[in-house]
C-alpha cells in the first residue's frame, strides 16, 4: 500500500464505489463490511456512489443491509445523476433497468413503455443502462426513438462490470450498440461526468466534495470522477482493473482493498 506525498487531509466523507470495492455481484469482499463501520464509527460519512443503475434504490440498500452495511440514504446511483437530464414531463424510453424507471418517475418524467414505443413519435429521450434482457427488438426501439428525434442518455459508459468469475459486459456495452445504431453520440450522466459529480455535491456540498476520498476500482472512472470532484482518489485491487495496470489518473493511495484504505485512513494519512 502506498501514498503520494500530495495527499490531502483526512476527509470528513469517502465515497465508495459497490461494485469491486465493496462487493463482487452482492457477495461482500473481505474486510470491507468491518471498514465501513470502522469509518462510520470514527465520524466519517460513508457514501455509496455506484454506476449501478439496473437497480431500484431500495433494492441496493436491502443488499446493503444484507451483508451488514445499513444504508439508507447514502446511496447515490447513475440512475439518479441521469434523472438531472430529464425534464417533468418529458416521455422516457428505458433500454435499462428499474433503477432507471425509478429515477425518471421520481423526476417527474413520463415512462414509456416497449408497447407504447414501437412508433417512437413524441419521446423525449432514451435512457441507456446496464440489464441483462437487452435484445434486438430493445436495440431497435431504442435506436428508431433516437432516429425520431429523441435525445440518448446513457447511465454510464462502463464497458464491464465486475463479477465473482470475471468481468462481463457493462452498461457502456449496451449503450455503444444503441450509439452505434442510432448514429448519435449519447450524453453520460455516471462517473466521471458532471450530472454525477452535482448529485454529490448537492448530497455532501461542494467544499465537502473536494475534501473527500473516493475509493474505486477503475480509474478511468473512479479516478477521473475524483479528479471531477476536486478530491483524492484511493485505488484498489479488488476489482476490474489488474495489478501492475498503469493508473491513469495516478491514484493518491493504492491499496489492496478497502479495508486497506480504511486502515491507512483510520491512521491518520494525510495528516501530514
Amino acid at each position: 500500500m502506498t501514498a503520494t506525498a500530495n495527499s490531502p487531509k483526512v476527509p470528513g466523507a469517502v465515497l465508495c464505489d459497490l461494485d469491486g470495492v465493496v462487493w463482487l455481484a452482492h457477495r461482500p469482499i473481505a474486510g470491507a463490511v468491518a471498514a465501513i463501520a470502522a469509518l462510520r464509527s470514527a465520524g466519517h460519512r460513508v457514501l455509496f456512489v455506484t454506476n449501478n443503475s439496473a437497480d431500484t434504490i431500495e433494492a441496493q440498500q436491502a443488499a446493503l443491509a444484507a451483508i451488514g452495511v445499513p444504508a439508507v440514504g447514502d446511496v447515490l446511483t447513475s440512475a439518479m445523476a441521469a434523472g438531472r437530464l430529464v425534464e417533468p414531463g418529458e416521455r422516457v424510453v428505458v433500454c435499462g433497468g428499474e433503477g432507471i424507471r425509478q429515477a425518471m418517475r421520481q423526476r417527474g418524467a413520463v415512462v414509456v413503455e416497449s408497447s407504447e414505443s414501437a412508433g417512437a413519435a413524441g419521446i423525449d429521450a432514451v435512457v441507456v443502462g446496464f440489464h441483462r434482457d437487452f435484445d434486438y427488438a430493445g436495440l431497435t426501439r431504442a435506436a428508431a426513438a433516437v432516429r425520431g428525434g429523441a435525445r440518448l442518455i446513457g447511465t454510464n459508459d462502463d464497458a464491464t462490470y465486475p463479477t465473482p468469475s470475471g468481468p462481463i459486459p457493462g452498461g457502456g456495452s449496451i449503450l455503444a450498440a444503441v450509439q452505434t445504431a442510432a448514429g448519435v453520440a449519447a450524453v453520460v450522466a455516471g462517473k466521471p461526468y458532471r450530472p454525477m459529480v452535482e448529485l454529490v455535491e448537492a448530497e455532501i456540498g461542494p467544499d465537502a466534495a473536494k475534501q473527500a476520498v473516493m475509493v474505486g476500482d477503475r480509474p478511468s472512472t473512479d479516478g477521473r470522477f475524483a479528479r471531477a470532484l476536486g478530491c483524492a482518489y484511493a485505488h484498489v485491487h479488488s476489482g476490474v482493473t489488474p495489478r501492475g495496470a498503469a493508473l491513469d489518473p495516478e491514484a493518491n493511495l493504492t491499496a489492496d482493498d478497502l479495508a486497506a484504505v480504511a486502515q491507512a485512513l483510520l491512521a491518520g494519512w494525510g495528516l501530514g
